[in-house]
């Protein structure tokens, strides 16, 4: 496997997991994508800013002040003045989780995973496949944490 390759699957990874995760209502399509990537982020780092999630993530300050705005209506997130700049502000995990933290946690991927499996031609994946590729997204997800990725950016020595 090259680079491309395994950006390649993270992308179809990320789309996988966006179709197994409860979507509200007045959810647009894709925006499920930027306010887990900011929550992600802000789980990491409690206590930032708008303009220093969008940095460290790449996104968008417009996508990531909408996805903060829905976590904090969400319950998921609260927002404060900044004390030292009373024109930001700080931004943090909620201390309990939410209903809908909890909705989405529960969510399994079963459904998801087996219509990304399920060939052209509508033959559903053996259920000793989807075993398979679930023993392997645990194996990597106890392995590839968000904390490695953070340290895959310093690989080349340009990261600050």
């Amino acid at each position: 496997m090259n680079g491309v390759e395994l950006f390649l699957l993270g992308r179809t990874l990320m789309k996988v997991g966006e179709q197994a995760m409860p979507r509200p209502e007045e959810a647009a399509p894709g925006s499920t994508r930027a306010v887990v990537v900011a929550l992600g982020d802000l789980v990491s780092h409690p206590g930032t800013t708008v303009g220093e999630i969008s940095a460290r993530t790449g996104l968008p300050q417009s996508q990531v002040s909408t996805a903060v705005a829905r976590l904090v209506e969400a319950g998921s997130a609260t927002a404060e003045p900044d004390p030292a700049d009373r024109r930001r502000r700080l931004i943090r995990p909620a201390t309990r989780p939410s209903p809908r933290v909890a909705e989405v946690r529960a969510a399994t991927i079963d459904a998801a995973l087996v219509a990304a499996l399920t060939d052209p031609d509508g033959t559903a994946p053996a259920p000793e496949v989807v075993r398979e590729v679930v023993a392997a997204l645990d194996a990597l997800a106890r392995r590839l944490t968000p904390a490695v990725a953070a340290r895959a950016r310093d690989v080349d020595g340009t990261a600050e």
